[in-house]
């Protein structure tokens, strides 16, 4: 390629550049302009390979400012190479290949990038002949002939909102991949362009130290995962909460955090956290000794009501006691059984119904009524309810968003009561079922959910840096 700037060429470069990359999230790099090497460098750091190997990505940070460790960018690509690449100091090495479109000066092209660690360099890029087209000249003596950008445009929120929508790496925690709601979430994800790893919980197992925590399966060290979607059976909620405890001190994204789901999952804390928030429920008992048997039903009210396991999921381990007599026996059993157990007023007029909301993000973003079989107080589907998609009432759409928020969690299926005198929250549910609520609905609810994972994993604007 000729070098001669007596040659007016039709597109002028000096030998340093700025230039940017917006499908990756990059509007500004300054970037090294270098004929003597064949291809393109891109300064890349915890580069790591994901998704099938028929269709190869890989994810990588960059530091798009030289020495501003704090500002990283993620990014991720697919992958249309791996070559060996020889550089100036005679070292060759391993280097993934992806191909992206570079704007310089009004002009985009796409151009092919090998990613190494250029943290010791200072131009995170060095643009190579192979990339230049036939009437780009380089005047070695020359700077930023095109237009010059700034590293300003970092610290502006026009960032984050015109991030690409980059291949997110995601695990599901489950031990049932074939789960209808395992399933969904995965084959949504995979629809948008992610790639969705179900992770069996109970094989994980986790090293703990100040330096290096990090979660492993199999025997191998899981990668960086953007996001975590909790779905944790009530059988492993201890061990399944310790994994999600563990992801958050790396700083993984979680959807329901650990503390919500430990709580959610104790009936009796779980009451506790409602009644803390002046949220509306059915007057609630407990007690350890068995001489209170008829003070704990007297705090409830008359019979019928419901003694309830602690740890009760699906309908499982609810019994309604029509009699006192009735109540005594059944608490009597619970006790011989040393079970954890509360007893609550029976809402009669829910006549056997109840609403599922499914709160997403703070927002209640489909309801459902259960309507329970003859004969049964339960309306849970497992035992046999129906459900139907209902309009919820302002207040009712209010109660449910502030139980998910007392909770923390970012999805929550929160059943409600209809009493006489406003909702009353049964249960707040962190990992909801979908099958129900998406037939009745007809909505695409794991849609909303990777909307809401989306907008929380793009890279943030970074600060801007005090001068004094």
């Amino acid at each position: 390629m000729a070098e001669d700037a007596s040659q007016s060429p039709d597109f002028r470069l000096g030998w340093e550049e700025w230039v940017s990359f917006k499908d990756l999230g990059l509007p500004a790099l300054k970037a090294k302009v270098d004929t003597g090497a064949r291809t393109s460098a891109l300064h890349a750091a915890e580069i790591e390979p994901f998704g099938p190997a028929a269709r190869p990505k890989v994810r990588f940070l960059v530091y798009p400012v030289p020495g501003r460790n704090d500002l990283a960018i993620p990014c991720s690509a697919e992958v249309i190479d791996r070559r060996d690449v020889t550089s100036s100091n005679g070292e060759t090495e391993l280097r993934y290949v992806i191909q992206s479109d570079i704007t310089m000066g009004g002009r985009s092209w796409p151009i092919e990038l090998t990613l190494t660690d250029r943290g010791s360099m200072a131009y995170r890029m060095l643009l190579g002949r192979q990339a230049l087209g036939d009437d780009m000249v380089v005047s070695p003596s020359e700077s930023f002939c095109q237009p010059m950008l700034d590293y300003d445009v970092y610290h502006s929120t026009r960032v984050r909102e015109a991030a690409p929508d980059r291949t997110l790496r995601i695990a599901v925690l489950s031990r049932e991949p074939s789960n209808y709601s395992t399933s969904r979430i995965v084959a949504e994800g995979e629809s948008r362009g992610h790639v969705v790893e179900v992770i069996d919980t109970q094989r994980c197992y986790m090293a703990i130290n100040t330096m290096a925590p990090d979660v492993y399966y199999d025997g191998q060290r899981l990668p960086r995962y953007d996001a975590v979607i909790p779905r944790i059976g009530a059988t492993v909620t201890s061990y399944g909460t310790a994994v999600i405890r563990q992801f958050e001190t790396i700083g993984t994204y979680c959807v329901n955090g650990s503390d919500g789901i430990m709580a959610s999952r104790d009936k009796l804390q779980a009451h506790q956290v409602l009644a803390r928030h002046r949220i509306g429920m059915p007057t609630t008992a407990f007690a350890a000794s068995p001489k209170d048997t008829d003070n704990l039903i007297g705090l409830v009210g008359r019979a019928p009501l419901i003694v309830k396991l602690l740890e009760s999921t699906q309908g499982k381990g609810v019994v309604l006691a029509e009699t006192q007599k009735a109540a005594q026996s059944v608490i009597d059993a619970f006790r011989g059984l040393r079970a954890n157990f509360l007893v609550q007023q029976f809402v009669k007029e829910a006549a056997g119904e109840d609403i599922r909301c499914l709160v997403m993000n703070g927002r209640v973003v489909a309801s459902m009524r259960r309507t329970a079989q003859a004969g049964e107080f339960r309306s849970n589907l497992h035992r046999g309810g129906v459900a139907e998609a209902v309009k919820i009432t302002k207040e009712e759409r209010e109660t449910a968003v502030r139980a998910a928020k007392a909770f923390r969690l970012g999805l929550a299926g929160v059943d409600l009561l209809r009493a006489s005198d406003g909702p009353k929250v049964l249960e707040v549910n962190s990992s909801p079922g979908l099958e129900g609520i998406e037939n009745a609905t007809g909505k695409n609810l794991c849609a909303a959910l990777y909307e809401e994972i989306e907008r929380r994993v793009r890279p943030a604007p970074a600060r801007r840096r005090s001068k004094g």
